[in-house]
Formats: C-alpha cells, structure tokens, sequence
C-alpha cells in the first residue's frame, strides 16, 4: 500500500511466499486461501520501545527496541531476539513472518514472532552489555510469558545475554517459568540447544541426498557461510558424517580451504573460541592450508563444490553466485541462514530444477531446512512445562524426526500441488510453503480469524 513506507526485507518474505502459492494448484482448489493470505501478512501486534541504558563512562545511551508479535494461531509466539546495529520493522517482519510458517513445519505447537534492538554489542564490557539486557527486558517483560511469547536467542543474543535476560524477567515478573528458550542447562535449558539449526539443516540435506540418489555425505565438498553456531556445529556434524567442509566466513570475509583435507574440527574448534571472544575470522591462526579471502563471500571462490549451505545472514547468495555454484557442479543449496538467497537466486535455482531434472540442482528454503532450531526450542519448552530434562541422545532423536516429517511435509506437498514434468524433483520451496501456509490458514479459520462468504 502507497501510505506505507517501504519495507524492502519483508516485502521480499511476503513475496517469496505469495509467488509459490500463487504459481500452484492451491488456489485454484482453495481460492477462499487468498483471504487468509491477506490477513496473515498483517501482524497480529506490533511493539516498539526505547531502551535507555548507562555505558562505563556514565553516559546515557538509547536504542529502539521491538517485538512484532506475528501469529499465535498455533501457539504462544516463537521466535528470536536479535542485537544487531541493522535492526528495524522491515527485518524483524520479515523474520517474524517466515517465522509463522517455519514453526508450522515443526509440528510442535508455536506461533511466529520475532523481536530486537538495534544495539550493537561488538566492543561493548560485559557490564554494558547485562544493563542494556536488563534495560531491554523491563519493557519487553511486560509483553512476553510462556504461554504467551517465548522469545529466544539470534544473533548477538547468546547464553550470557539469555541469562541476563532472563534474570531480569524472573526479577519483575516474581514468576520462574520457560519464558525464553536457549537458557543455561542448569536452569532449565535443553541439551543440542546451540547444535540444533547447524544438525538440524545436516539432517534435512541428507535425506535430500538420500530422496536424490546421491548417496550419503562421505566424500562430498560442502561449501558454508558464516562462522557462527549455525554454521559451526554443521561444519562439525557434516566432518562427522564424512564430508569435506571447504569454506567459513564473517562479515569481514571468507576462509577458503586450499588442500583437499579442507577445513578441520581443530579450525572450527578455534573459531569457535574467536567467536565466543567476539573477535573477527581475521584473527584465526591457520597453517596454510586455509586462505583469507577480504570483503568476499565463499560462492565463487570454492571450486569445485556438491553442496552449499548459506548460514551467515538473508540475502547472501546473489543471482551471479548461484550461476557461478551451478558452474562449479553444486548439486544441493539448503539455507542454514533467514532468506539466505535472493529471490533472483532462488529463480536460477528453480530454473535449472526445472530444466535438468534429475541432473539439475536441488534448493531447500531456511523455513524448512534450518527449522531445527525452534524445534528443539519447542522441545526446551515442553521440558520446561514438564519440569523434566530430556538425555541428549532422547532430543537428539526428536531433532532428527522433527527434521525428517519437515523434509516429507514439503516433498509431498509440493507433489499434491505443484505441477512437475516426469523426473523432476519436486519443489521444496513451494511445498514447505504451502505445507506451512495451509496448517496456519486453517488454524486461524477455526479460530475466526478469518471467513469465507456463505
């Protein structure tokens, strides 16, 4: 509409999902899903705050704060708080919407939301950072509950920020109870919490290799952005199962592997004490066997590659990248990151799916590929409601069926929706996106949040 102002990232979501419902069989069959699709893309409530907090020199600092509490159609609103100078509407709707659908394909009973502050924790003390939490949540507690919106981490929010967080809740609520997820495992957090997005996208691609007919992972050079614990405790999971991890990166650049050994548990071991330090990739120690590439992301810079798996930010894999990742024989994209490709990307992808069939490559959308993190979010809660704590290898399992019937959901669904020629592999964008739609759109009609003309 013409009297809003333009939120790039969220018409981006809204329209990657408009687009594959509109270019299948669903409203033909259900023309009356339109009104649901109009209503849907409205949140249902929209918070913004300041937050007003003291740094070390005893100055006043100010920030914006939000909580754009989407969908509860399924349940309480779900979804992360993120800390990040780039915060605004556009982003945390965007998030908060893919969010909706994403949580669906659990199926594990969670809403969609999303919130943040446009802080900037890099370089900040740790004093500064516990009064800016503790700023953060006297507004924010105020909206939140666990039956209501259980937020969680994302990035710049991590165990010491959820901690501070949720101290400052128990403190103004007088309540102890699973109002955020990610929390320490001695009060009340979940076993595979931070490994779960990383093995969760890990576990979804391997039944993409498996549906293919490609095999397993072993012997396969995967190609993965960002450095943080999406795409360190994938790096992990996939050297486990026998794959060559070829490529990290941050916002400053990109580690590319230059031997066949590629890049080791020993290298992401260190990485991850950079990162937990807050420091740069530039700052990584390596043998030679790594090279630093500045300013770049990994796609063009990796070779030969079977496997991409962007798990950094939204928007990191542009149309020329995914040229250059089908040039360079990729054969399987799956987003660990939000919206990690552009819709130009997704289109070059979609395109040769369509046109190689069987050769071609094959892409999985972050609300299915990467739903692994709120789902063992969901699992901390119903351990939290429990009072109980699951064994490792017990959440380890749910993770893996949760990952499998996500892959299955949208495989089907597109099938059942989604006209394809002899040997084509099915859609998964579209079919994660219907099979997630759907599941909403008819919750809210039975909820009266929306209606058909008798």
């Amino acid at each position: 509409m013409s009297n809003l102002p333009s939120e790039p990232e969220f018409e981006q979501a809204y329209k990657e999902l408009a687009y594959t419902l509109e270019n299948s069989s669903l409203f033909q069959k259900h023309p009356e899903y339109r009104t649901a699709l109009n209503v849907a893309s409205i949140p249902e409530r929209v918070i913004q705050f300041r937050v007003v907090w003291e740094d070390d020199n005893g100055n006043v600092q100010v920030n914006r704060g939000y909580r754009v509490q989407f969908n509860s159609a399924l349940g309480p609103y779900k979804g992360g708080l993120r800390l990040h100078p780039s915060v605004n509407l556009s982003i945390l709707k965007f998030l908060g919407f893919e969010q909706i659908f994403k949580n669906a394909l659990t199926g594990l009973s969670m809403g969609g939301g999303k919130g943040g502050a446009d802080f900037d924790p890099k370089g900040k003390s740790d004093a500064e950072i516990r009064r800016f939490c503790c700023a953060f949540m006297a507004e924010l507690s105020k909206h939140i509950g666990a039956d209501t919106d259980v937020p969680a981490g994302d990035i710049g929010v991590g165990g010491r920020e959820i901690g501070y967080m949720f101290g400052a809740y128990r403190k103004a609520a007088n309540r102890f109870e699973g109002v955020l997820t990610g929390k320490g495992l001695s009060w009340g957090g979940s076993l595979i919490r931070p490994e779960a997005t990383g093995y969760g996208l890990v576990y979804y691609v391997g039944h993409m290799l498996e549906y293919s007919g490609a095999g397993s992972y072993a012997g396969k050079r995967v190609a993965l952005s960002g450095s943080g614990n999406v795409a360190q405790y994938a790096a992990l999971k996939l050297i486990e199962l026998g794959a060559t991890v070829v490529s990290l990166s941050d916002s400053k650049g990109a580690l590319v592997a230059t031997g066949e050994s590629g890049i080791t548990v020993e290298d992401i071991n260190a990485i991850m004490a950079i990162k937990e330090a807050r420091q740069p990739l530039t700052t990584f120690q390596h043998a030679g066997h790594v090279k630093w590439i500045e300013g770049a992301r990994p796609w063009l810079h990796v070779g030969k590659v079977d496997i991409a798996l962007p798990c950094a930010t939204q928007n990191e894999v542009s149309k020329e990248e995914a040229e250059g990742l089908l040039a360079a024989g990729c054969k399987f994209v799956a987003e660990g990151s939000n919206m990690g490709c552009t819709l130009e990307a997704i289109e070059v992808f979609e395109n040769n799916r369509k046109e190689k069939k069987g050769e071609a490559v094959w892409y999985a959308p972050g609300k299915a590929a990467n739903c692994g993190g709120v789902a063992v979010s969901g699992l901390e809660m119903a351990q939290n409601s429990q009072r109980l704590n699951w064994t490792q290898a017990e959440v380890d399992e749910k993770l893996k069926d949760i990952m499998k019937n996500a892959f299955f959901n949208g495989l089907n669904t597109a099938k059942t929706y989604v006209e394809a020629a002899e040997g084509e592999l099915p859609s998964l964008v579209a079919g994660s996106n219907i099979a997630g739609f759907v599941k909403v759109a008819q919750a809210m009609h039975d909820q009266g949040d929306w209606w058909s003309k008798n």
